[in-house]
């Protein structure tokens, strides 16, 4: 036991590692990567979107952005068409074969999900979505919290 085990930010992280390490070998199978699933899930919930709102959706910075897409294309799991409205974009869509590794991820992420839930139970599982929801809201420039 060391002093950075009191530290919100410490457990935070060794949380998040062993969470994320779970859901990497979780996908693995599917050769996808927890944030490759995340660009999925928002392509199909936003078909048409473009590179850019999804990259600052998910928070990824553009140059990142691209390699990830890129990929995903080559797999043949994205589809990247000029944009109707302006040349200089791209939408975004998935392909059926997209559509159907999603799918097969989605199941994946539900074990995955259980298998967190069974560590913390459905009323942790509230109350942690809860908390974290409001970790999110701290200012980045260490001003006062909303």
């Amino acid at each position: 036991m060391t002093a950075l085990n009191g530290y919100v930010g410490y457990a935070l992280r060794r949380a998040q590692g062993a969470t994320f390490a779970d859901f990497n070998q979780t996908l693995a199978e599917l050769k996808l990567r927890p944030g490759q699933f995340a660009v999925l899930v928002l392509i199909d919930q936003n078909p048409g979107a473009s590179q850019s709102s999804v990259s600052a959706a998910l928070g990824i910075q553009k140059a990142n952005f691209v390699s990830t897409i890129a990929d995903l294309e080559e797999r043949g799991l994205v589809r990247r068409r000029k944009s109707a409205s302006d040349a200089r974009t791209y939408s975004l869509g998935l392909t059926s074969a997209g559509a159907g590794v999603l799918r097969n991820a989605n199941k994946l992420q539900s074990q995955h999900e259980a298998r967190v839930i069974s560590q913390i139970g459905s009323a942790g599982r509230q109350q942690l979505l809860a908390l974290l929801h409001k970790l999110a809201q701290l200012p980045r420039n260490g001003g006062p919290a909303k």
